[in-house]
């Protein structure tokens, strides 16, 4: 036979011979960091328990819409309004016991809403909801101002607890500007208003603080030092109240204060350097005492139209710049705050400020900081004629949804804790059933804390008649001092070769307490085998490596795995 014919057979004898070998199965186990090569272990001897067998890949289940866009971080809070009792205490002047029991109320239905955070409102006009302060007992509390809950109780230590226990924030939340709410108002002898008649302007029934006098920019931020100090709040919170927005014929009477001051700037300007000036003020007053705690800012929703700095909006409605002399854009761009809660209070098809339009503007101008958008659920089903896209039950939803989409917006903040309770349109039902069905935690924030806690110790598992049960040690304090603030379990299908910690549908539960470290899965099935991941948190929601543990209902194995 000619040479070449017998190469051309040998070479088909050879490729089917390769075709047929069988394939290297794929390895579909994590690999573990090393920092040299070593030597492959002796075999181990046989184990009595049979293992599953290995699966090369592993096919997650289709997830509905509301699941894939449901962020595993996201902020989820509601404004608490303490002024003419908005929302909490529902009356003045009930007593300790009864108020005690509407917050537990409200927020265990926050709680079951899927909310993470609360921002309450502590002083409404140069007053307090807390005992430990420089300022009079709020008449809203007890029907009188510097009269004290009976029985007595700290309602901010009490409310903190209570947020805690929940494993929800709470923001401290305070007036800036009111030194009275009405005429009205009850007035004790040694009211601030009555000790400092200069500090205070007139502004229609209402006497409000004069923001150009350094001497009251320290003293506001000396009341703030004074709760950082006294109280384990994890912010501190201001809304729009800078400045009075004023109306037709209105002026606020602050031309003396300006001649002896204004350091050659006009008046406006003059007036955004003081909002300017305290913002800082307020910002190292709270970091000199407690560096963790977060400073937070709620103003209009609209910075600038462009119709005034072609930087701005694409709207006509009130401007913070001029209305309110606060330059909110300025606050997020310079780092002074941690976050900002821009109060977008508009459809979607508003003809003078469209919600997208003001969302969108504001992703691209939040700077390094937090940006959550500020919701109007007061608004839900009162629209009347004037504004029919409020009586659309989903245009609250679809605000959120168009909020999620748009990088970096990281949560919200609703107004307010009653109109949430009173499901205008279905309005909590939307949050509870769909958007927020999934947990959700608090974003970190790195540029306050970058250090991750140490991941929990010695992770076992053992089936019990009551289910699976999970337990660990609390791990060491972090490089920087932090410990443990929570805990969170995932659970997987024990097929699963790969972790998505980033989804939160894995959540099974979240421990809070440093010693909270045991937990039992009522609900696994005995049949099947799970892959439970546990990770520790610290205060500022910074996440630790995994630590895994693998289950089925005779085998219990543990490894550490890095992320």
């Amino acid at each position: 036979m000619p040479r070449p014919i017998l190469y051309f057979c040998f070479l088909v004898i050879l490729c089917l011979w390769v075709s047929c070998r069988p394939e290297r199965p794929v390895a579909t186990t994590r690999t573990m960091p090393s920092s040299a090569p070593k030597p492959a272990p002796p075999k181990p001897a046989p184990r009595v328990v049979t293992k599953p067998k290995p699966v090369d890949t592993v096919a997650f289940e289709p997830l509905d819409q509301s699941i894939v866009t449901s962020p595993k971080r996201e902020f989820r809070a509601v404004w608490i309004a303490t002024v003419d009792n908005i929302d909490w205490p529902t009356k003045k002047s009930l007593t300790a016991d009864v108020q005690q029991a509407e917050f537990r109320a409200m927020i265990d239905q926050q709680k079951q809403a899927g909310f993470n955070a609360m921002v309450v409102q502590v002083r409404t006009a140069a007053d307090a909801l807390y005992a430990k302060s420089m300022e009079p007992w709020s008449e809203f509390l007890t029907g009188q101002q510097g009269v004290a809950p009976s029985p007595f109780y700290d309602p901010m230590e009490f409310m903190i607890t209570e947020a805690h226990n929940r494993g929800m924030e709470f923001h401290a939340w305070l007036n800036l500007d009111r030194g009275t709410f009405s005429k009205k108002s009850s007035i004790t002898p040694d009211h601030i208003t009555v000790r400092k008649p200069e500090w205070f302007l007139p502004y229609g029934e209402r006497k409000l603080f004069n923001l150009g006098l350094p001497v009251v920019r320290t003293y506001v931020a000396s009341l703030v030092a004074n709760i950082v100090r006294n109280y384990d709040v994890d912010a501190i919170h201001f809304d729009d109240y800078f400045y009075p927005h004023l109306g037709p014929g209105q002026v606020f009477q602050d031309d003396e204060t300006y001649r002896a001051n204004y350091n050659g700037m006009n008046k406006d300007d003059w007036r955004r350097s003081n909002i300017d000036k305290l913002v800082l003020e307020l910002r190292d007053s709270i970091k000199t005492v407690k560096p963790w705690v977060k400073f937070g800012l709620s103003p209009f929703g609209i910075w600038k139209n462009q119709t005034t700095d072609p930087e701005g909006t694409a709207t006509t409605g009130g401007q913070s710049y001029f209305n309110h002399s606060a330059d909110s854009r300025k606050w997020v761009r310079e780092g002074w705050i941690d976050y900002i809660v821009p109060q977008i209070y508009f459809p979607h098809d508003h003809p003078r400020a469209p919600y997208r339009t003001i969302v969108e503007w504001w992703t691209r101008n939040s700077g390094e900081r937090h940006l959550y958008i500020g919701y109007g659920a007061y608004r839900v089903g009162k629209g009347g004629t004037r504004e029919p896209s409020w009586n659309d039950p989903t245009q609250m939803p679809r605000q959120v949804r168009y909020a999620r989409s748009m990088k970096p917006t990281l949560g919200g903040v609703y107004f307010s804790a009653k109109s949430l309770q009173n499901n205008p349109l279905g309005v909590r039902d939307s949050l509870q059933n769909d958007l927020y069905r999934l947990p959700a935690l608090v974003p970190p924030m790195p540029w306050k804390d970058n250090v991750l806690p140490n991941m929990p110790r010695d992770l076992k598992a053992t089936a019990t008649p009551s289910g699976v049960e999970l337990f660990w040690q609390a791990p060491a304090p972090a490089s920087d001092g932090d410990r443990a603030r929570y805990y969170v379990i995932y659970r997987f299908d024990g097929r699963q070769r790969q972790f998505r910690t980033d989804n939160p549908q894995y959540i099974l539960s979240i421990a809070q307490g440093e010693d909270s470290t045991r937990y039992i899965d009522k609900t696994a099935d005995p049949a099947k085998r799970y892959t439970y991941v546990v990770t520790a948190f610290d205060r500022l929601h910074n996440e630790s490596k995994e630590v895994v543990v693998l289950v089925n209902p005779a085998v219990v194995e543990t490894v550490r795995v890095g992320r």
